[in-house]
């Protein structure tokens, strides 16, 4: 079973603050809004991008789904 972006995203947490990936994991902890089931890119590309969030970037997305593909695979 292909596990949640959420979930995946969730082992950058506690990193190098400098790390975009990193900064987009904790974001991701304090949303309580964050579509923690998703596996799909639509809904959770467009959910970023509405948000607008400092950490949540829509470049540290793309970067961070790339890796989540290549585990996936």
């Amino acid at each position: 079973m292909k596990t949640s972006f959420y979930l995946f995203v969730l082992t950058f947490r506690g990193g190098d603050w400098e790390d975009r990936k990193t900064r987009f994991a904790e974001g991701a902890f304090l949303d309580h809004s964050f579509p923690k089931t998703s596996t799909s890119f639509d809904e959770l590309s467009s959910y970023i991008e509405t948000l607008v969030h400092e950490h949540m970037t829509t470049q540290a997305f793309d970067e961070l789904w790339s890796l989540y593909e290549m585990k996936n695979e």
